[in-house]
C-alpha cells in the first residue's frame, strides 16, 4: 500500500509499503517497542555502524544508536546515562545533514514522543522540500520494558513513564484518524504482529 492518510493497521498483514523517492520516513515508538528491530529487518543489520548507513535499496538510515556507538567508542570509561546529552545532540544533527544531503530517502529512528523534536525535523524535511511520513509501533508498556532487557538496555523508571503517558496520547489521536502535530504526509500505525509480517518498504521513482 501507498500510505497518504492515517492507517491503523494493527491486527492486519500488509507486506510492503510504498513511499515517494525523496521521502523521510520517521520509525517511531516508546523505548523498547521494537523500532530498532525493524530497522534492521527492512533496511540490513549494521551492528557496527558509526555513520548513518545506506541500505541496499538507497535508503540513507539515521539510528541513534550509530551516534552511540560512535561517542561510547571515544569515550569508553564515560558511563553511557552521562553520553545521553551528548548522542541525542549528534543524532538530531546527523538528521538534518542527512535531510539536507541524501541523494535518495532518509529512514529515521526516533521516540516520536517529543513535540520539539518532530517540529524540527518537519521543518528541517519541509525546507529541502522532502515529505514526512510517520510509522508508530505501538507496543504495551509490558513488551516495550521486556523489549528494553532483552537488549541489556533500559532507561529509568520515571523517564519511561513520561514516554508511555506522551505516546498514548499521540495513539489516541492517531487511531481517532488524527494525525500528530505538525502533521505529516501520512501515519502507518502497526503493532508486533504488523510488524512481522511487513517485509519491504520500497521507494519506487
Amino acid at each position: 500500500m501507498t500510505p497518504h492518510r492515517v492507517h491503523d493497521l494493527r491486527g492486519h498483514a500488509i507486506r510492503e509499503l510504498r513511499y515517494p523517492a525523496s521521502a523521510a520516513v520517521i520509525f517511531t515508538g516508546v523505548p523498547g517497542a521494537g523500532k530498532s528491530t525493524a530497522l534492521r529487518k527492512l533496511f540490513g543489520d549494521y551492528p557496527d555502524a558509526v555513520e548513518p548507513a545506506l541500505s541496499p535499496m538507497g535508503a540513507l538510515l539515521v539510528d541513534s544508536h550509530q551516534s552511540r556507538k560512535w561517542w561510547q567508542r571515544r569515550l569508553r570509561a564515560v558511563p553511557y546515562p552521562l553520553l545521553l546529552p551528548i548522542v541525542h545532540l549528534t543524532h538530531y544533527l546527523r538528521i538534518r545533514t542527512a535531510l539536507r544531503h541524501a541523494d535518495g530517502p532518509v529512514i529515521i529512528h526516533d521516540c516520536g514522543t517529543r513535540n520539539w523534536v518532530r517540529r524540527l525535523v518537519a521543518a528541517w524535511a519541509r525546507g529541502v522540500g522532502r515529505p514526512v511520513h510517520l510509522v508508530m509501533i505501538d507496543a504495551s508498556a509490558e513488551l516495550a520494558r521486556a523489549g528494553q532487557v532483552s537488549r541489556g538496555r533500559t532507561v529509568s523508571q520515571l523517564s519511561f513513564q513520561w514516554h508511555c503517558m506522551r505516546w498514548q496520547r499521540l495513539m489516541d489521536r492517531a487511531g481517532a484518524g488524527v494525525k500528530p502535530d505538525p502533521a505529516p504526509e501520512s501515519v502507518v500505525i502497526l503493532d508486533r504482529a504488523a510488524v512481522t509480517e511487513l517485509a519491504e518498504v520500497s521507494f519506487p521513482a
